[in-house]
């Protein structure tokens, strides 16, 4: 019998690799959270202040490290003491039905169909479902490899290669073909146009001109494609896997890999991997294809009138940071921005002290500039605000200073400027969304 290296004082490697990613959060858990209540809580070692910042700070942490410690090592006497193995082996145990289960037709549905479901609503699915998963991801691609190497069948459903090449091909939603089809199948002049601008961004997984230049995320045209695409896709693909006899993913690619191609290459070139990156090509434009129709003529029809949704592209601008889109668009001469401001407009943001006020006026700036918008911003203190109020059009009250609301409409109503006051969430957010500040500045006009 092989001899157990920490038994004898040696140095467990196996679980160093995939195999302990899940063991790794749970210590990265337990510790971060121990750090929290020792450092809100002051429990820490002072020393005075004539000792050295560095120094100090080993003592700070001194206290919660020895906290971490000895919790994660009792967590492991226990485990060993009731189950006979160590937490990483007890894990994989414990959880082996529920990884069993994900990768069931029900289970990549509810799986990967939150990925597009949270980002279609505003929140960035992977961000929320990714972290669940990525454990399992990353160890059944190891999975695979280690059966191809026995000449097995490497059938593992749930792993990186199926989330970025099969769920996500071309980004969230599968819309990998969704910029070719808005190029070449509609009639709209602005639609052909983001076509062309999304189509290499979109290529190598970077879909947010055609997400938020269409846009298809909080649209009601595109929740049913947006959704099913990527379910479809996963669905098929498990079709290859356990009726066809195709081996899944064996390799972790960079995510910027094009879809088909992330395809053949992380599942060794097979025949069937060439069939199957061409059916799902074909699927999700079938998908798309009713739903992009419906959505031409719309667009169609404002273009006739000249009356373009400006609601639903403010609600985007809101809900996503779109700059990035923004400016991939703006070099392929589309409009992208949501701002009708043509006039020279003043704003004054005014705080407690004149520094909160700074970062909203920045951010304006900053988008003014970005986004070729006439908007020239400037923050002050509110009490001395007077003498330069009449060089403004707009003036935005900062969270602190809210409270001031009616007393300053007595001032800017008797100069004819434009007022507004902001709420504490509501202005962080101004601050880090330009686009969405320039917004709020045209709604102060409408």
């Amino acid at each position: 019998m092989a001899a157990e290296p920490a038994k004898e004082g040696g140095f467990l490697t196996a679980f160093m690799g995939t195999k302990g990613l899940l063991t790794a959060f749970i210590a990265a858990f337990v510790t971060v959270n121990v750090y929290k209540v020792c450092v809100k809580n002051n429990v820490t070692i002072r020393m005075p202040d004539e000792v050295p910042p560095n120094i100090s700070q080993v003592f700070k942490d001194l206290i919660p490290f020895t906290v971490s410690v000895v919790l994660l090592y009792g967590l492991e006497l226990i485990v060993k003491g009731s189950l006979g193995v160590t937490v990483a082996e007890s894990i994989g145990t414990l959880l082996a039905p529920l990884f069993s289960a994900a990768d069931g037709y029900l289970g990549i549905t509810i799986i990967f169909g939150a990925f597009a479901f949270f980002w279609f609503i505003g929140i960035h699915g992977p961000s929320i479902v990714e972290p669940a998963i990525a454990a399992i991801t990353y160890a059944n691609a190891e999975v695979n490899l280690n059966l191809l190497q026995q000449g097995m069948h490497a059938d593992k459903i749930l792993t990186s290669g199926t989330q970025m090449f099969i769920v996500t091909m071309g980004g969230t939603g599968a819309t990998l073909v969704v910029p070719f089809m808005f190029m070449w199948l509609c009639k709209s002049k602005r639609n052909r146009a983001i076509g062309r601008a999304s189509v290499v961004p979109t290529f190598f997984g970077v879909n947010e001109p055609i997400l938020f230049g269409a846009p298809l995320v909080l649209n009601p045209i595109f929740f049913i494609p947006f959704i099913f695409a990527p379910i479809a896709n996963v669905w098929i693909f498990k079709f290859f896997i356990e009726t066809l006899g195709m081996n899944s993913f064996t390799a972790n690619l960079p995510w910027t890999t094009p879809g088909p191609l992330g395809i053949v290459l992380g599942t060794n070139f097979q025949f069937l991997s060439f069939a199957l990156a061409a059916l799902l090509i074909v699927v999700d434009i079938v998908i798309y294809y009713p739903f992009l129709k419906v959505y031409d003529e719309q667009i169609l029809e404002e273009e006739r009138s000249g009356k373009a949704n400006d609601e639903l592209k403010e609600k985007v601008a809101a809900n996503f940071n779109t700059a990035k889109a923004n400016a991939i668009l703006a070099k392929a001469g589309v409009e992208s921005a949501q701002n009708t401001i043509t006039e020279e407009t003043n704003v004054l943001v005014l705080c407690a002290g004149g520094g909160t006020s700074g970062l909203l006026a920045n951010a304006l700036n900053k988008a003014a500039a970005e986004y070729n918008v006439p908007v020239k911003a400037a923050a002050g203190g509110y009490g001395a605000h007077r003498e330069m109020l009449p060089e403004f059009d707009l003036v935005i009250l900062a969270p602190q200073v809210a409270s001031n609301f009616e007393d300053m409409k007595a001032e800017t109503d008797k100069l004819g400027i434009k007022l507004a006051k902001t709420e504490g969430a509501q202005y962080i957010k101004l601050t880090r969304d330009g686009q969405g500040a320039l917004a709020f500045v045209q709604a102060q006009f409408d």
